[in-house]
């Protein structure tokens, strides 16, 4: 075992969770559910509540829901919680369901950002929700942080709301929304909340829970880590930092050469000597009223700069204390350039070890206010982490949504609870870095891990509580598989490093990647009583995975299911560069361990890779080439993922202005080529990158056709095996039919099709994938032409990864 495998990797400076006093009211024992109703609350002996969460998901005791692991720490706390689910937000009245909390409202939109729940990339409308019983669209409100903050305020307004979850962790400051393609102001201001509290929230929810219930004011809680505010001046013994331009020093003047006449330099510019040229100060005066451009003609201005080598340890005002001004709301909403530099300042300040206070004014002259971040919180130790994922959760829906047989597989089934069930989170955070991801600025850079010991018992506990339970463990993961106790081998180094990702453009020196805890876990995890089988259902980091052989093998022969996903996204470098995701070489190496590995356990296993079409950065030759490459590799996928915009991520800040957040920003651009980003807008060209990662399909041919004439790549149209698509064009109805059939586009007359389609039986041998086009997995049972025996792997923390 390494050095590694049982310390925590960061310093740590922050008050253990179990070290506060508990709440008067723990006497009250543990809960069987959070209370939903005034009945429940009477059945447990409370008269009232102390904090109401009101959340936008269906109400599930499992750790992998945000609302139940901050409901179940409080409790921990001695806090009675109670929650209203998914409330009816056309009045405030279901907001009075559970009476006035003592201490305060608990806000979140759920485990997913509202906008992104509900609209598809396209922004259309979907008609399923993974997170509402009977999967049904529509039982939250769009931006549902922000509605349900305003009815709180509505039922009982002078109770303080404290907002959290990842729509208020990607909304803390002001920010591109996709949806209405505009800069929309920080979520502190829009739901006039006040706290907001961002990230993993346990650490900063528990101070604030214990300083409410000592009756200090909601205003004077302003040191805590991890939360965004409002207020009107920074207090005393504060440095800021003006970073609310891009403005360079212009060319500088070259120096007057003493040794010239007047009539020389005159002559040098292109003037003629004056009759004042004799005055005595007549150098002088000409040298500096020459206008620069934008000056006038009698303006001298003289700038004092900064000398860059006198910037030394100690002459710069302490961190702790520095506080970082962002452009303006009113700047960044009507200036690309800054929105950028602002969200580039932002990532540069998210290492706990080092981070500065940030702070953003909304507003002008009189009403205008400052939204206050502070650095982000410090990690939870191994310990906590233990802790937190240890309370008595019971793993299960709230009995309020139980079907008519008192189960919850029938018409009230939580398709969300049904993919992660039997699945078991193992870390937290992700050092990856993906542009387009939203874990990092949720979650953070630091892992976050379990003791080995905590995740065989809940295995344990799997087995032995969960109802229906068939031996097979879904997942063992979190945002990356394979991060698990990974991290910098220094803590100095990891205190001080500002890089937005550890593992690009290459991994760096100073991060270890011994997979070895994590084989020790697989192999015990394995080997217990009454475990059959135990699948890897969250993404894979292969780049870190082909450091450790022995790991691939073991994830190989005896944690794949048939089929493993994973995520090169692209081929080409461009898009990849914009991404921070390793080239296609790295998924070339791990393919040939995959298969070697495979061959030796005597397996036919396959790679399903997933690839982003639309990103920034990408264009339409890119996605041509890509295209060619997955012919080559004979492989047609089904689903197609295109770039969604979510708030605050860097690609988002990429889509908006236009530039390449990754490298200094300027207003004027010395190298385009670095610094610009090619931006795929407009439904037409969107469809069209789609159509290149289904080249198969025939409804596409129309369009690629005229793409590839339009590129002068004759050559790949054609009716030969080499050809990207034919030059016949067979009948079809325009439509296109996801494997996510709900949120299919049916073309006209198309819906009649379907219908009797679906009553015909798919080929015996076709195995109905993500892929069709790879062949079948050798050993799956057939009955009735119908394929059995296998069922589709969790997809839950995949999607939030791709955000």
């Amino acid at each position: 075992m390494n050095a590694f495998a049982d310390v925590s990797f960061f310093p740590r400076a922050a008050k253990p969770l179990t070290s506060w006093r508990p709440y008067w009211a723990k006497r009250f024992g543990t809960a069987p559910y959070l209370p939903m109703s005034r009945a429940e609350m009477d059945g447990l002996g409370w008269d009232s509540c102390d904090v109401v969460l009101v959340t936008g998901d269906a109400y599930v005791d499992h750790p992998s829901f945000g609302m139940a692991v901050i409901g179940r720490v409080l409790e921990a706390q001695g806090f009675r919680v109670g929650i209203i689910a998914q409330p009816d937000w056309q009045s405030a009245e279901p907001f009075k369901a559970l009476g006035k909390p003592n201490l305060f409202w608990g806000v979140t939109a759920g485990n997913m950002d509202s906008m992104i729940n509900r609209y598809t990339a396209d922004r259309k409308i979907r008609s399923d929700d993974a997170y509402t019983p009977g999967d049904i669209g529509g039982k939250r409100p769009d931006r549902a942080a922000i509605v349900y903050s305003q009815r709180c305020r509505e039922a009982f307004k002078d109770v303080p709301i404290v907002l959290g979850g990842i729509e208020g962790s990607l909304r803390r400051i002001a920010h591109y929304d996709y949806w209405s393609d505009k800069v929309r102001r920080s979520m502190v201001v829009d739901a006039k909340c006040d706290l907001l509290l961002y990230g993993n929230a346990e650490r900063a929810l528990v101070e604030v829970a214990h300083r409410l219930a000592r009756r200090e004011p909601v205003e004077s809680i302003t040191d805590v880590r991890g939360t965004a505010f409002v207020r009107r001046s920074a207090p005393e013994g504060w440095f800021e930092l003006d970073s609310t331009s891009v403005d360079e020093p212009g060319a500088a003047e070259p120096p007057v050469n003493p040794y010239m006449t007047t009539a020389e330099q005159a002559a040098a510019q292109g003037q003629n000597c004056s009759r004042e040229s004799d005055a005595p100060d007549s150098i002088a005066t000409h040298a500096s009223s020459t206008p620069t451009e934008g000056q006038k003609p009698s303006e001298s201005v003289v700038r004092f700069l900064p000398n860059p080598s006198l910037r030394r340890k100690g002459a710069q005002p302490p961190r702790e204390r520095t506080v970082i001004r962002l452009p303006s709301f009113e700047q960044v909403k009507s200036d690309p350039v800054l929105y950028a530099h602002a969200n580039r300042v932002l990532h540069l300040e998210t290492n706990p070890g080092n981070a500065r206070a940030l702070v953003q004014a909304h507003g002008e002259g009189a009403t205008s206010r400052d939204v206050w971040l502070n650095p982000p919180p410090i990690p939870l130790t191994t310990a906590e982490m233990d802790w937190v994922f240890g309370l008595p959760y019971s793993r299960n829906p709230h009995p309020s949504y139980a079907d008519e047989k008192g189960g919850f597989e029938g018409a009230t089934k939580i398709p969300a609870w049904e993919m992660i069930r039997a699945s078991i989170n193992i870390m937290r955070g992700c050092f990856g870095g993906c542009t387009f991801c939203s874990i990092t600025e949720h979650e953070g850079r630091i892992i976050q891990s379990r003791s080995e010991d905590s995740i065989i018992a809940e295995v344990e506990d799997i087995r032995d509580k969960v109802k229906g339970f068939t031996g097979t463990i879904s997942d063992l993961g979190g945002p990356t598989a394979n991060m698990y106790r990974l991290g910098c081998k220094s803590p100095e180094v990891e205190a001080a490093c500002r890089k937005p990702s550890c593992v690009f453009p290459g991994i760096c020196q100073n991060l270890h990647t011994d997979h070895d805890p994590l084989i020790k876990i697989y192999r015990r995890a394995r080997s217990l009583p009454g475990i059959k089988k135990i699948l890897i259902g969250s993404g894979l980091r292969y780049d870190l995975a082909v450091q450790s052989p022995e790991y691939v093998k073991e994830l190989v022969q005896h944690h794949v299911g048939g089929y493993l996903k994973i995520a090169p996204e692209h081929t080409e470098a461009g898009p990849l560069s914009k991404m921070m995701k390793p080239g296609i070489g790295n998924y070339d190496r791990f393919k040939q361990l995959f298969e070697k590995f495979s061959e030796e356990a005597g397996k036919k296993q396959f790679l399903i890779p997933y690839f982003i079409a639309a990103h920034p950065g990408t264009t339409d030759e890119d996605m041509l080439n890509l295209a060619i490459w997955l012919k080559k590799n004979g492989f047609r996928a089904d689903q197609v993922q295109a770039f969604y915009p979510s708030p605050m991520a860097t690609a988002t800040a990429m889509y908006h202005s236009g530039r390449n957040t990754l490298t200094r920003v300027r207003r004027h651009m010395r190298d385009e080529a670095e610094e610009s980003v090619d931006i795929v807008r407009g439904e037409r060209r969107r469809r069209l990158h789609k159509a290149f990662l289904r080249y198969h399909d025939p409804n596409n041919w129309p369009l690629l056709r005229e793409a590839l004439k339009n590129m002068g790549r004759f050559d790949l149209i054609g009716n030969g095996k080499h050809h990207l698509i034919p030059t016949f064009q067979p009948v079809t109805d325009g439509g296109y039919q996801s494997a996510r059939r709900k949120n299919s586009t049916a073309a006209p007359g198309q819906a009649a099709r379907a219908e009797a389609g679906s009553r015909e039986q798919p080929q015996r041998g076709r195995m109905l994938t993500q892929h069709t086009g790879l062949p079948p997995r050798a050993g799956v049972a057939q009955k009735d032409g119908r394929v059995v025996g296998r069922t589709a792997a969790p997809q839950a923390r995949q999607q939030g990864r791709r955000g």
